[in-house]
């Protein structure tokens, strides 16, 4: 059996072809789109659920083609390749029958041009004071270390990817390494001689971060490098990337080349996002339906092919790999942040659980992915029960001590149809939905804390009457600044992730070509960082911003391989805003950067500059 599938694009219209060499007899089109769709012309609609759909249409006779059109609901025009359908098959008397997969990801662009030249230290991101004294140094022999740090850095599987020199050999450049009690966490100092280098540090972490400096130096100069003195530390104890596993799982291979990324970059928090409406992929024992049932999407499955999930795809973590990644982790001076959510994006938890929803609330509140039902209802005692449990669990596999809550996008109107959410508000003098939020999250917050684990939470965890989550919460900010400055202003430490500059699944062009999502801005290489952490209004909450995080979201990306061409280079500028103590990089000096970078580590890595 041999199938065609072309699709076309005409304003808001997706036109799509079916074609096969046999005939089809009660044919299905089953497919994904990242929102809701309808049916313009060509079949009916059959079942949907957010953005994946059913098309019902007439049988198909050898040798011929169905023209099927839809549309996103709202009439939606589509802005790049990445809002086409994904994962689609035709489901039919006989079984079912893969189409085949529209081109996906970042366009493959030509080979990189020879860097460009920089000009000085080609490091990111960039120390924090640099006096070069005029020298040079041949770097490619590689370093003498006996520190266990070094052979971290040298086992990095990115640097041994990269076609280098070796970084850690017994004939290599001797280092000396002293401690320096006067340094602050994570800071270290360089001094790189003609011959030799001295290494100075107060901890571990100055100690590897100045072995990355080294291996990164050896492979951005090679011979001609420049000698002198670094004296570097970071801006912000909060220097993190996210990673969405939950809407397209990622191997824990992939998981560790992220954290091989992060570390060459000098980011030491990852935030490992494995539960959403979609999906709850972390082996747990309090409630084993919850992963069991929802790790795989597709035919048979709870779920179906959400996201391009297909006929069938997904996974899930087991309790031995979450150990081997935080161990891997901590080598590389990294801590997982891990994340459930509540009381939204929680499909995949109601449909795995009962009772988690008031089973009067005739309410018809949808989520933004268009969800019916994606929340979870605080009047309902086994709502708290599995909560509870869940949130215990999660916190005890992992020793950083901190455990993300979710608590973003609840929809507008949430509980408004539920009787027994109505006499909650009675009982505790809640108005709005804000409110019946804002109680929820502080008791869950009390419960976490309880255990000894600090909460942290997205923005609208501050919202409600009673002051939202409290509990010395941490609040990740991701619509924007406004809300992380408004809520320092009310006593919270606040993570700054805003959407416009560092939410790396954005496209990087408006090229109808490019690849990525578009409703909070496109961004090029240069927006990560054109903005400023503490705005120069916001001085007044300035030790309340206690770091910054690049965000990735997985709905467009079905393979593994297509997230690195979103994360790089923008990644860079993530680490810049992060460890930059006076924030000097502009956007051309990036760029600058990044074309070093490219022309030297591109080889096995695609990396996308847009425009």
């Amino acid at each position: 059996m041999t199938a065609t599938f072309t699709v076309e694009t005409e304003g808001h219209i997706i036109r799509c072809k079916i074609g096969t060499d046999v005939p089809l007899v009660r044919p299905v089109f089953c497919f994904s789109l990242m929102a809701p769709a309808h049916v313009l012309r060509g079949g009916t609609l059959g079942r949907s659920l957010g953005g994946y759909a059913e098309v019902i249409f007439d049988d198909l006779a050898a040798g011929q083609t169905a023209t099927i059109e839809v549309a996103y609901a709202g009439d939606f025009t589509p802005r790049n390749r990445a809002w086409l359908p994904m994962g689609a098959f035709v489901r039919h008397a006989g079984g079912l029958m893969p189409l085949p997969a529209l081109p996906a990801g970042v366009a493959r662009s030509p080979a990189p041009p020879a860097a460009a030249a920089n000009g000085g230290l080609c490091l990111c991101p960039p120390p924090a004071n640099w006096q070069p004294d005029g020298g040079q140094i041949n770097l490619m022999p590689g370093f003498a270390a006996k520190h266990e740090a070094f052979a971290v850095v040298d086992d990095l599987r990115l640097a041994s990817r990269l076609g280098a020199a070796s970084f850690l050999t017994g004939g290599g450049i001797p280092v000396q390494i002293m401690t320096d009690e006067t340094l602050a966490a994570e800071a270290y100092r360089l001094e790189i001689g003609g011959a030799a280098v001295r290494l100075w540090a107060k901890d571990r972490a100055g100690v590897f971060y100045g072995a990355i400096t080294l291996r990164t130096l050896q492979i951005t100069h090679g011979d001609q490098a420049p000698t002198g003195v670094i004296e570097d530390r970071p801006r912000f104890g909060w220097r993190g990337q996210h990673l969405d596993c939950a809407r397209n799982f990622r191997s824990v291979d992939t998981i560790r080349q992220l954290m091989d990324l992060m570390a060459m970059f000098k980011l030491n928090r990852f935030h490992w996002h494995f539960a959403d409406d979609e999906a709850f992929r972390l082996q747990i024992d309090s409630y084993p339906a919850l992963w069991q049932k929802t790790a795989y999407r597709g035919e048979g499955e709870l779920l179906p092919g959400l996201f391009g999930g297909g006929i069938r795809a997904g996974g899930s973590y087991s309790k031995a790999e979450v150990a081997d990644l935080i161990a891997y982790a901590k080598a590389r001076n990294i801590e997982i942040l891990p994340e459930i959510e509540v009381p939204a994006h929680a499909l995949a938890m109601n449909a795995a659980i009962a009772g988690l929803r008031d089973p009067a609330d005739n309410g018809a509140e949808t989520s933004v992915q268009g969800y019916a039902a994606n929340t979870i209802n605080p009047a309902m005692p086994r709502m708290w029960e599995v909560t509870n449990a869940i949130a215990a669990e999660v916190a005890q596999l992992f020793p950083f001590g901190i455990l993300h809550l979710g608590c973003d996008e609840l929809p507008h109107d949430t509980w408004a149809g539920s009787p027994a959410v109505a006499a909650l508000k009675a009982r505790e003098g809640l108005e709005t939905t804000d409110d019946v939020q804002g109680w929820t999250m502080e008791r869950i917050a009390a419960g976490v804390t309880a255990l000894g684990v600090r909460p942290a939470a997205w923005e609208e965890a501050a919202r409600g009457a009673n002051g939202g989550i409290g509990h010395d919460a941490i609040l990740f900010s991701w619509s924007g600044q406004g809300p992380g400055i408004a809520a320092a202003r009310r006593g919270y430490d606040v993570v700054m992730s805003p959407a416009q500059h560092i939410y790396l699944d954005m496209a990087h062009t408006d090229d109808p070509q490019d690849w990525g999502a578009t409703w909070a801005a496109i961004t090029p290489l240069e927006n990560t960082v054109d903005w400023r952490v503490v705005p120069e209004e916001a001085q007044d909450i300035a030790e309340r911003i206690i770091g910054i995080e690049g965000t990735f979201w997985s709905e467009f990306s079905t393979d593994d391989a297509e997230i690195w061409p979103m994360l790089m280079p923008r990644m860079m500028g993530v680490a810049a805003k992060a460890w930059e103590p006076d924030e000097r990089l502009d956007g051309k000096g990036l760029r600058r950067l990044a074309d070093v970078y490219r022309a030297t580590l591109i080889g096995n890595w695609h990396w996308h500059y847009g425009a």
